[in-house]
């Protein structure tokens, strides 16, 4: 009986570990993932929420504050303070973005130094939309000596929620 708890107590050798199989996954996959990775790219907007205005702001002279407010059947741009400039109804079942394009190049002329909008949407605009908003208020193409070139308009984009329709919501409750 002794014999056989001796065999037990043996201390075992122990065994080569065999990479080789690892080592050859890792000599294709990566150059792979090195080859691939130049390939893929991400965009990131950066984008400022409204937040809540303070009573420091009572002391400013009036500015303009461009508003963007996308609807359902219309886009309204218009100054936060000084009201509506000029209302774009849909033109059958799209969004009239040629017509937008070229008032905010005006406005743009008109404020050469502004670069902040604000983009108020209503709860059922879909993502589509609001992308392409979103491109004809940062960017305008226009044509210059024969060639399509891209001008910045307003690159500095909040976003927030519409007001209702016809409802004019106090200065104070939203700032870029």
């Amino acid at each position: 009986m002794r014999n056989r708890f001796n065999r037990r107590r043996r201390p075992q050798d122990p065994g080569d570990i065999n990479i080789t199989a690892f080592m050859n996954l890792m000599v294709i996959l990566v150059p792979f993932l090195l080859i691939t990775a130049v390939f893929s790219r991400i965009t990131i907007l950066e984008l400022n929420l409204p937040a809540s205005a303070s009573a420091a702001q009572q002391d400013k002279p009036q500015e303009f504050h461009l508003e963007i407010v996308v609807r359902a059947d219309s886009i309204e741009v218009g100054d936060r303070d000084g009201g509506l400039i000029k209302r774009l109804p849909l033109i059958g079942k799209d969004h009239d973005y040629k017509q937008l394009s070229l008032l905010l190049q005006q406005v743009k002329a008109r404020f050469p130094d502004k670069l902040d909008a604000t983009l108020l949407l209503e709860p059922q605009i879909d993502y589509d939309t609001v992308v392409q908003v979103m491109d004809k208020v940062r960017i305008a193409r226009v044509l210059q000596t024969g060639t399509l070139q891209s001008a910045e308009l307003f690159p500095e984009i909040a976003i927030g929620d519409a007001p209702m329709d016809g409802v004019k919501v106090a200065a104070n409750s939203r700032v870029k």
